[in-house]
């Protein structure tokens, strides 16, 4: 039972990833084959909004991979954490929008390519919140009392001490 939470991840990366995979695949091709075949959809506008999500994609894989010794199949490395939250969590995030754009051309056209204006959008809410607690936290180095050197509430004789 050695090592059994880095075996558990890396199982469970292995299956993240394959799905991504395997997700990625299917929709890239059903969008490629209905804009070929059936209607003609902006194939420029595929490839410079695709970029994002494949970038992702690749990073996802560079580091959510598990890595394993070839000689002895032994784990070497589980690979970072992919349900982990912060900028993997953002990735996948790009990924699925982009997935939900290429079927929005399919059904509504180019039009459809407006909805990944969400992640932008998206990552400039989360900017202006980091950007926001950033000035609370230098407004309050400047009156000199930092979040951390806060008095903790003890008991009544404690309270009464200080």
């Amino acid at each position: 039972m050695a090592q059994k939470a880095k075996k558990d991840r890396a199982k469970a990366n292995i299956s993240t990833l394959n799905n991504l995979h395997v997700g990625t695949l299917a929709f890239n091709t059903i969008f490629i084959l209905f804009s070929i075949f059936i209607r003609r959809r902006s194939l420029l506008a595929y490839g410079i909004l695709s970029i994002p999500s494949l970038v992702s994609e690749y990073i996802l894989e560079l580091t959510g991979r598990p890595k394993f010794d070839p000689s002895t199949k032994a784990l070497k490395n589980s690979g970072e954490d992919l349900a982990a939250p912060g900028l993997t969590e953002y990735m996948f995030d790009v990924i699925w929008v982009t997935w939900f754009c290429l079927i929005s051309v399919i059904i509504f056209g180019n039009w459809g390519w407006l909805v990944w204006g969400v992640i932008p959008g998206f990552g400039a809410y989360k900017g202006y919140g980091l950007l926001g607690m950033a000035r609370g936290m230098a407004g309050a180095a400047q009156a000199g009392q930092m979040p951390q050197e806060q008095a903790v509430a003890g008991n009544r004789k404690q309270r009464r001490a200080a």
